[in-house]
C-alpha cells in the first residue's frame, strides 16, 4: 500500500489529485491549513485529513508526527502554492511588487516545499520507494519566459514565477542529495483554480495528469527533472 501527502488538497488540482490517486489504490492524506475545510474534502474523497500549514514549523512538525504514527509516508506532492495580486485582482508586475509580497509568496511556495520536505525526509527515507513531487510552473521556465510572442513572455508578474524557479532548483538539489528518492517538478498547465480566479483553460482533470504520473513513478524513474503532460521541460 502506497500512503500519499498531498499539501492545499481540500479543493482544486490538490483535490483532483487525491481523488485520482486513491482511484489507482494510495493511502491520501488530503493536508489542509482549514480544518474544517480538509475534513470535508477527506470525506468527500474516502482519504485520510491532516492539518498543516506549511507555512508554520510547528504545525508541520505536528502532521509528521501524526502521519509517522498511522504507519509511514511514501510520496510527498508539494501543491500548496499562492500568487501575488493586486487589489484589483491583477498580478504584482516589476512596478508594483514589494519585498514583503515577495516574501509572503516565497514563504509558502518554497520555503513551504522545503519546510514540509525536511519534517517528511525521515518517513521518506524509511519508504521502500520514496517519491516527492513538487507542483512548479511553465513560468518557472527561464528558457519560455524570455521566448518572444509566447503567453508565458508575456506573463507580467514577478514574485510567482521567481519562486517557482526557486522551487525548481530546489528540487534538481534535493534529488541530487537523495539518489534513492525520485524528485520531480511538475508543470500542470494553465488550469482553472482559485490561484488565478478559474481563468485558466485547462480542467483540473488535465492539470492532475502530470502530477498523478509523477507521482507514481517507480525507482527506475526519472528524478530531478521538470515535466509537463507532454514530456521535459526546458529549464
Amino acid at each position: 500500500m502506497t500512503t500519499t501527502l498531498i499539501t492545499g488538497a481540500n479543493k482544486g488540482l490538490g483535490f483532483e489529485t487525491a481523488r485520482r490517486l486513491i482511484a489507482a489504490g494510495h493511502t491520501v492524506y488530503v493536508g489542509s491549513r482549514d480544518a474544517e475545510r480538509g475534513r470535508r474534502a477527506a470525506e468527500r474523497l474516502g482519504a485520510r485529513t491532516v492539518l498543516i500549514d506549511v507555512t508554520d514549523d510547528a504545525s508541520v512538525a505536528a502532521a509528521a508526527k501524526a502521519i509517522e504514527a498511522d504507519g509511514g509516508l511514501d510520496v510527498l506532492i508539494n501543491n500548496a502554492g499562492v500568487e501575488a495580486r493586486e487589489p484589483d485582482g491583477g498580478v504584482a508586475g516589476a512596478a508594483e511588487v514589494t519585498a514583503d509580497a515577495m516574501r509572503s509568496v516565497f514563504e509558502t511556495n518554497v520555503f513551504g516545499v522545503v519546510r514540509v520536505t525536511h519534517a517528511f525526509l525521515p518517513l521518506l527515507l524509511r519508504s521502500a520507494a520514496p517519491v516527492v513531487v513538487n507542483v512548479s510552473s511553465g513560468l518557472a521556465s527561464l528558457t519560455r519566459v524570455t521566448t518572444p510572442d509566447t503567453p508565458t513572455y508575456a506573463y507580467p508578474g514577478v514574485a510567482y514565477p521567481a519562486s517557482k524557479t526557486a522551487v525548481n532548483m530546489v528540487t534538481v538539489q534535493y534529488a541530487k542529495a537523495f539518489p534513492q528518492m525520485r524528485i520531480n517538478a511538475v508543470e500542470p498547465g494553465y488550469t482553472a483554480t482559485d490561484l488565478n480566479r478559474h481563468t485558466g483553460i485547462q480542467t483540473v482533470e488535465e492539470g492532475a495528469e502530470i502530477i498523478v504520473r509523477m507521482a507514481q513513478v517507480g525507482p527506475d524513474g526519472p528524478t530531478g527533472g521538470f515535466f509537463d503532460a507532454e514530456g521535459t521541460l526546458p529549464w
